[in-house]
């Protein structure tokens, strides 16, 4: 078990907190294809603990590698970028737009996911294995994916329309990529 402790390998501890949040990312996403939201959404939610914790357990036990931070963002990716979108076009846009207005959800879906990959690859570009800046500039993308929550709860509950959220997806996806300054927790 000596593999956990060594930063050099890939499958450390940290890293493998990250394999958890990339195994409960992909179970959200087929369980948004079985209509199974909630279940969905609170494996979205174990895989944002299990991101925290990664970046905890890398810093406290000096297991930040390279292979970690091109990992943890592959996680972020498929967490707090693909399964919202995912979940917001099967539980929001596919029951209630049709024709045209189903295509512009399409495209302020892809607008998303495009925006959360740039922010991410940006990022990795830009980061230091184990540092930790003081600010983030833009919205991170797991702060990406709860603001989008909160949207498919708005919509969920008919307080905000199919077309509300579309506008809140094109907001919160140029945030991703702002000069916003959003403080590390």
């Amino acid at each position: 078990m000596k593999f956990l402790w060594t930063p050099s390998s890939h499958f450390n501890l940290a890293n493998m907190f990250t394999f958890v949040n990339i195994t409960a990312g992909l179970m959200a996403t087929y369980f948004i294809t079985q209509n199974n939201f909630t279940l969905a959404i609170i494996l979205a939610w174990i895989g944002g603990a299990f991101d925290i914790f990664d970046g905890k357990i890398a810093r406290k036990y000096k297991l930040s590698n390279e292979f970690g931070v091109q990992l943890d963002s592959f996680a972020d990716f498929l967490s707090f970028v693909l399964v919202p979108v995912f979940l917001i076009f099967q539980a929001s846009y596919a029951p209630s737009l049709h024709g045209f207005w189903l295509i512009v959800a399409a495209i302020v879906s892809i607008y998303y996911v495009i925006s959360g990959l740039r922010r991410l690859i940006h990022f990795n570009l830009n980061a230091d294995a184990g540092a930790i800046e003081k600010y983030f500039t833009g919205v991170p993308t797991p702060l990406g994916a709860i603001l989008l929550w909160l949207v498919y709860l708005l919509n969920a509950y008919n307080i905000l329309p199919a077309y509300g959220v579309m506008f809140c997806m094109l907001v919160i996806g140029w945030s991703l990529n702002s000069t916003i300054k959003v403080r590390h927790p």
